[in-house]
């Protein structure tokens, strides 16, 4: 067997069939230079060459760039020849599969789907590419509404500027849902074949279509339909952020089909802008990422905010509060997710079936809810492609601001969707003279005083986020803070019928839970604390305990 090709080596041969410009030049600037012994950009190189950008149930999500350890159109284009190679092998000789492609506003997003419905078509692939840069949901909606085999929706969703990536969804028996094992290890080995034996220019191109329009107005009709606006709608005055995303365009036609008076709207970040100017992450939850918003509410007296991420498939609320600085503060994705879902369980009640799932991360309020309705509850992996499958799902949610409202349209989280539904709940309480903050205590005094907090180590070497795992099972801990641990569950050996994972739950004495996992699309290591209190001061004042345990748990760990 032939020795593998250094990185210069590499380097050289995806340097004559990248097709783009800009990589050209960045690369072809790191070859001349690490040719000349530059060690920054030899190990720049060896960065980019010496690993691959890895297919999994994600797709594919990383930085721009040239090489294989990066986003660029050769390997989007490799990904794409081999999803459609894996397209072809399971529709059988004499099929036509469907494709559908859609992306949002990121650098090389109208680009990578470009490319990637050219190589459908020359694979003998029917693809459709949507019209025009479009939320995620909107793809995710296409998939069924065509009845497509499979959809792709280029983009990094809330990851940071230089990000972009490639999420794939199957039709057929998956009913429009993101990849799961083990068809992500099938297109995976089908990628691969194509990189490894197929130069770029060898590949066939073919003539792709462009979506009519009417896709996009089915997607808004069935999302105005998921809350038309009741009379507690008029004058409501709020705020609406797309995050320099694609959401509004989408977002505003629904609210005019829905009868809702459109937003104030954040301007500075209402157009699509892949540099994200004003946010130094472009995702609701991260630390002055509303800061605009919040100021934008200020000066209109608003009500409330809604906050869509870039691609619009997360959703953030927030509301005035006295005691936040400035005024106002963005609820919890668990608190979103249990007035959703306390919306949905009083809905589906009346014909007493169906159930609710969320992650096993989220907010464990949820299961009490459908328990209080006489639903079913179910608990699964984090991402939706878990939670979509759910048996007899009517409404799921994760802690990460993702929810899915409306499950016989769209099998992902929609943040467009759950905007109209929390419009909706919020017009409702408007009629009776209340708010959102008395929506939150109502819940409370209802289903109990749970509390939600995380903790976040974003690092620059992931095989840190390893070693802490690693180091966590070696020497599980007896206590948290002051409170004895009652057991730990490692689901690598499996637990409660999920599938292995690299997550650690514990469980204390006192019924709190803390569950350490990495994040699926970041490079961050990220611990959920819920605790359940007797009265809401109560409920503050455990998880204040429990966050700082954790983080001393997680300090002590990476020590």
């Amino acid at each position: 067997m032939s020795a593998a090709p250094s990185p210069l080596e590499a380097a050289r041969a995806w340097l004559a069939q990248d097709p783009d410009p800009v990589t050209r030049d960045e690369l072809s600037a790191l070859i001349d230079a690490a040719s000349t012994g530059d060690a920054s950009a030899a190990a720049d190189l060896d960065d980019r060459f010496g690993a691959r950008l890895a297919f999994g149930t994600a797709g594919l999500r990383g930085r721009l760039g040239a090489g294989s350890n990066r986003m660029n159109r050769v390997l989007v284009s490799q990904a794409a020849a081999g999803l459609a190679a894996y397209l072809r092998e399971k529709a059988g000789p004499d099929a036509t599969p469907l494709v559908v492609i859609g992306y949002d506003g990121r650098r090389n997003s109208d680009v990578f789907a470009q490319d990637s419905a050219e190589l459908f078509a020359g694979a003998g692939l029917r693809a459709v590419l949507l019209p025009r840069l479009l939320p995620t949901p909107v793809l995710a909606f296409a998939v069924r509404h065509l009845g497509a085999a499979a959809g792709v929706m280029v983009t990094a969703s809330h990851n940071p500027p230089d990000d972009n990536g490639y999420k794939v969804y199957l039709g057929g028996a998956d009913d429009g849902s993101q990849i799961v094992s083990p068809a992500d290890a099938e297109i995976a080995a089908h990628i691969d074949r194509v990189a490894a034996t197929t130069p770029l220019g060898d590949l066939p191109r073919g003539a792709y279509e462009i979506a009519d329009e009417s896709v996009v107005d089915a997607y808004v009709a069935a999302t105005a339909a998921v809350a038309p606006a009741p009379a507690g709608a008029a004058g409501m005055n709020w705020v609406y952020t797309a995050m320099h995303g694609v959401g509004y365009e989408t977002l505003a036609s629904i609210l005019r089909a829905a009868g809702y008076p459109l937003p104030v709207v954040v301007e500075a970040q209402i157009e699509p802008d892949g540099r994200f100017p004003t946010v130094a992450f472009p995702n609701p939850e991260e630390s002055g990422a509303m800061d605009l918003s919040f100021a934008t509410a200020r000066d209109a007296g608003a009500e409330f905010i809604l906050a869509n991420d870039p691609d619009a498939d997360r959703l953030a609320v927030a509301i005035p509060d006295e005691g936040a600085e400035g005024g106002w503060r963005r609820l919890t994705g668990n608190e979103t997710g249990l007035l959703l879902g306390w919306r949905a369980a009083r809905r589906a009640s009346a014909g007493a079936s169906g159930s609710l799932a969320c992650s096993l991360v989220s907010s464990p309020g949820l299961q009490t809810v459908a328990e209080h309705y006489g639903l079913d509850f179910h608990a699964t992996l984090t991402g939706f492609k878990w939670i979509s499958r759910a048996p007899g799902l009517v409404y799921g949610f994760e802690e990460a601001l993702g929810y899915l409202v409306n499950p016989d349209t769209v099998r992902d989280k929609d943040g467009v969707s759950a905007a109209v539904a929390m419009l909706g709940m919020i017009a409702e309480a408007r009629a009776e003279g209340q708010t959102v903050a008395d929506l939150l205590a109502e819940f409370a005094d209802t289903f109990g005083f749970f509390q939600s907090g995380q903790v976040s180590l974003r690092v620059d070497d992931v095989a840190v986020i390893g070693r802490i795992m690693a180091a966590l099972r070696a020497d599980p801990p007896a206590q948290i803070g002051d409170v004895a641990v009652e057991r730990i569950d490692d689901l690598l050996t499996g637990v409660d019928g999920f599938p292995p994972g690299d997550v650690l739950r514990l469980w204390l004495v006192d019924g709190s839970r803390v569950i350490v996992r990495p994040s699926g699309t970041e490079p961050k290591l990220k611990a959920y604390l819920d605790v359940r209190g007797d009265s809401a001061t109560d409920a503050a004042s455990r998880l204040a305990a429990l966050d700082a345990g954790a983080r001393a748990l997680i300090a002590a760990a990476r020590a």
